[in-house]
């Protein structure tokens, strides 16, 4: 069988395109699947307290991730705006992903820290006022409502199950940590715990 044989006949070469890709895949993903650097949590990384993981469930309902990457690539046109490129290790505990790769707004991965609390407060009920440019919308409302923490702990024992440590305590205290918490100081507190751990390797 030639070249041009394949080319030609379009019942064989569908067949054969799917046969690559899919051996190119296999070859490419498997070994992800065992690899330490890939599916070990690095040093001193631990799930997410209670107000923090309620802050990223706001964090995806509000759409915040559709505008916001959290995925550093290994570039140096990313490394030196955003800081360190994103490691796998940093996000095993993260149930769904929130890597991205659309960027409206500037990529989160390491914005822990970076600015105050009450840069964030102001800049999430009116980014106009901190950034004239910004297309982002505002978000006064989630100052306003309060956190109960009913669900928080069945989240915790449904994260567990798929591989993220909680404990015990961290469930049995989670309603009480989070209720009474605005949605705004819990989007804060998950927004400045983003990329501290490999903030503070560089």
């Amino acid at each position: 069988m030639n070249h041009e044989q394949v080319e030609k006949n379009i019942w064989l070469m569908v067949p054969l395109i799917i046969l690559a890709i899919s051996f190119g895949s296999l070859v490419e993903l498997v070994p992800l699947f065992f690899s330490e650097e890939v599916t070990e949590p690095i040093e001193g990384l631990e799930p997410l307290p209670a107000v923090a993981l309620e802050g990223r469930d706001i964090y995806i309902r509000e759409g915040c991730n559709n505008c916001h990457s959290q995925m550093i690539r290994p570039l140096r046109s990313e490394t030196e705006r955003y800081g360190h490129y994103s490691v796998a290790g940093e996000l095993v505990y993260n149930h769904p992903f929130l890597w991205g790769s659309k960027r409206t707004g500037p990529d989160l991965a390491r914005v822990g820290g970076r600015y105050s609390d009450d840069w964030h407060r102001l800049h999430l009920t009116d980014p106009r006022l901190l950034v004239p440019e910004s297309n982002m919308p505002a978000f006064p409302f989630l100052f306003q409502k309060e956190l109960d923490g009913e669900d928080t702990a069945a989240k915790m024992i449904a994260l567990r199950r798929v591989g993220v440590p909680y404990t015990e305590e961290d469930i049995e205290g989670a309603a009480e940590a989070v209720a009474g918490v605005k949605e705004g100081d819990a989007l804060i507190v998950y927004l400045q715990q983003l990329g501290l751990l490999i903030q503070t390797r560089r």
